[in-house]
């Protein structure tokens, strides 16, 4: 008497080929799509035109000579600006982005003490590679550049 085809080895073995392979991808769909890293930016043509304008704004900086340092110690930034023909230190804007984590880009907009000293307290230090762009609140110019946290050296901003 021959078995049925259920309960024979060949007829399951073949089955459970493929069926490994389309759990597996399955598996590893949803590994990237919940891990996915985002480098690309969607509105690519907005930020395109807008390198336009931030050229523009870096070139007011030169102008008026202004330049900025940036140190850090344990969770506190300390920004150094040096006001060019600024009659005073504006209150400024500054936006720091992570190379690879957009998820914990931040904004803070912070006041300066009479020597143009912006000091800027956080929760936890940073760490790792950061661009930090410095603006007015009337966005007139712009200074921008990266650092590596942690930094007890004063980093200049390239201008």
């Amino acid at each position: 008497m021959v078995k049925p085809w259920y309960k024979q080895f060949w007829p399951w073995f073949l089955i459970i080929l493929p069926m490994t392979v389309v759990v597996w991808t399955i598996i590893t769909v949803i590994v990237f799509s919940n891990n996915s890293v985002s480098l690309v930016t969607e509105d690519y043509y907005k930020k395109g035109k807008g390198i336009n304008i931030d050229i523009s704004k870096i070139n007011v900086a030169k102008e008026l000579g202004l330049s900025a340092t940036v140190s850090s110690d344990n969770e506190d930034i300390l920004i150094t600006l040096k006001k060019g023909q600024l009659e005073h230190f504006p209150a400024v804007t500054a936006l720091f982005a992570h190379r690879t984590l957009p998820d914990r880009d931040f904004t803070k907009l912070v006041t300066s003490d009479a020597a143009g000293q912006y000091r800027l307290t956080l929760d936890t230090p940073l760490q790792g590679p950061w661009f930090i762009e410095l603006t007015p609140h009337d966005e007139q110019w712009l200074i921008q550049g990266r650092v590596t946290f942690p930094t007890e050296a004063n980093v200049e901003l390239s201008k």
